[in-house]
């Protein structure tokens, strides 16, 4: 018998997902919600067909141990690529402003007729990126030891 993975079996390794469907990419998004990353880490390979984007994540998968041993919130760089990728366009997205810091919201696919689509991060302050794929193929990679957040603490959301 075989069992899915749980987001405790995550625990101190750093994290290396894949996502091919819609539903794996939501995995992706949630773990990526509240990650920030200057403009200048956005590299567009157009030879390569592909985006990746170096993020700086909130550990989702370790907050609530993080609670129970009283220590702060960490973050890590991840590289979040996007491959199959046809065409990049933004909104919100000044490219010349390099001191622009962008926070990612959520990743989300909008399919197409067949396998083709659209991979669209939805940033903070109504911007968005969105690539335009032949299929759907996007991984994250933790690429760094994880570090005390800033702030100590976990994004506020006003809730």
């Amino acid at each position: 018998m075989t069992e899915d993975a749980r987001f405790e079996d995550g625990g101190e390794r750093p994290l290396n997902l894949g996502a091919l469907d819609a539903e794996d990419l939501q995995v992706i998004s949630s773990l990526v919600q509240d990650a920030v990353l200057p403009v200048t880490e956005i590299r567009w390979q157009a030879g390569r067909r592909r985006l990746g984007l170096l993020l700086n994540r909130v550990r989702w998968e370790d907050v609530e141990a993080a609670k129970k041993r009283g220590r702060p919130v960490e973050r890590v760089q991840s590289l979040l690529v996007i491959d199959n990728v046809l065409g990049v366009a933004s909104q919100g997205v000044d490219r010349s402003d390099k001191d622009m810091i962008l926070q990612v919201l959520a990743v989300s696919f909008e399919p197409g007729a067949d396998a083709d689509g659209a991979v669209v991060l939805t940033l903070a302050g109504d911007g968005a990126l969105q690539a335009k794929v032949e299929a759907l193929e996007v991984s994250l990679r933790d690429v760094t030891r994880p570090y005390v957040a800033p702030s100590r603490k976990l994004p506020d959301h006003g809730a």
